[in-house]
């Protein structure tokens, strides 16, 4: 049920609804261009032969919310599934996957099921209301256009505005985003700047068309640890300054603990954990959960002693254990976890976690 994952008080900005991504490829792991059912021929060999396809679950049946002016942090391992579900919300997936469940945004006085929309209608969205920072930023711009081009490219594909006032807007952006000599930093292509300051100029492109929602991948993975609390820091202010709610995702437990309110936990594509910042990091009600925050070492940690580790890999999506995913590197595994992926129960008030071995008594 999905209606646990949310503060029924509060009418959500961001409502997902038991969202599963799947992806069909062939046998030999190549993706599928068509949709399901549909057979593909094989170029050589027997003359109108088939190619079967199956499905892999990158995610399946997730469940989770984030109220206005709310951040909420993804947190998990490569391969979890964090940035397949932010690619889904910004509808900016392959073509080889296949979409259920909802994903509702509250728009000023409508609810917009994001899946559903047309093109067009998404094309709208994207970028003004809905933006989103991607992980690695050289990659994300375009190397042979000035930032400042970039940026204004933004404005004018959501406003019809004179290009000469998209650029204005663009050096204002800059200028929220602390880039000093924005005017002149306007004029550099990405290969002049740090990598720093090509983050802020990401976050500068995020925000410029004022989004209501802001999902940040991974945006300070390739940072140094003084450029990353940098960011950190500008991102909190952009948030008091706009009213900015985001959907943070991260591996780094310690990130997160600054900048979320909540935390939702995936595992092999599934919402093991979910509740409010504090109970996660003093209560953690799944092994999984606790597994991460004892492998993250602090001033008590004994220096003479190696740091704690959680066992094995997360399983690949063609070989998926039939109950719990985590079930093969659980140190509290019994028999019955191998049956059937246990239902998420509430632990504590808001507090939801995905394992009723640690929580027996809860329902």
């Amino acid at each position: 049920m999905w209606r646990h994952c949310y503060h029924e008080a509060v009418i959500p900005l961001l409502d997902v609804r038991q969202l599963s991504i799947e992806f069909h490829v062939t046998a030999s792991g190549v993706a599928a261009p068509r949709a399901a059912g549909q057979p593909l021929r094989l170029r050589s060999g027997q003359a109108g032969a088939a190619v079967p396809t199956r499905s892999l679950f990158a995610v399946g049946d997730l469940s989770f919310s984030i109220a206005p002016r709310e951040v909420l942090g993804l947190v998990g391992e490569s391969g979890s599934g964090k940035s397949v579900t932010s690619l889904a919300i910004m509808r900016l997936l392959p073509p080889q996957a296949r979409v259920s469940g909802e994903i509702l945004f509250a728009e000023s006085s409508a609810v917009r099921n994001l899946p559903r929309l047309s093109d067009d209608s998404m094309r709208q969205l994207r970028g003004s209301r809905l933006a989103m920072i991607f992980q690695e930023p050289m990659t994300a711009l375009n190397p042979v256009m000035r930032v400042g081009d970039q940026i204004a490219e933004a404005v004018l594909a959501h406003n019809p505005l004179p290009k000469r006032e998209a650029w204005h807007r663009a050096v204002d952006a800059m200028n929220d985003v602390a880039i000093p000599e924005p005017a002149r930093r306007a004029r550099d292509y990405p290969h002049q700047l740090s990598g720093g300051m090509r983050q802020r100029v990401m976050i500068a492109m995020a925000i410029v068309n004022r989004p209501q929602l802001l999902i940040a991948d991974e945006p300070t993975t390739a940072l140094d640890v003084t450029i990353q609390a940098q960011i950190l820091e500008l991102l909190a202010e952009l948030r008091a300054k706009f009213g900015l709610a985001m959907l943070f995702v991260s591996h780094d437990l310690a990130v997160v603990s600054q900048v979320a309110d909540r935390v939702a936990v995936m595992y092999a594509g599934n919402l093991v954990e979910l509740g409010p910042k504090r109970e996660i990091f003093q209560a953690p009600a799944h092994p999984y959960t606790r597994g991460l925050l004892h492998a993250v070492p602090d001033l008590k940690t004994d220096r003479n002693r190696p740091l704690q580790t959680i066992e094995g890999a997360v399983p690949p999506l063609q070989a998926m254990p039939p109950g719990c995913a985590f079930e093969p590197r659980c140190g509290f595994r019994v028999s019955d976890c191998q049956r059937a992926m246990p239902p998420l129960v509430e632990v504590s008030a808001g507090h939801w976690a995905r394992c009723p071995v640690v929580n027996p008594g809860s329902t």
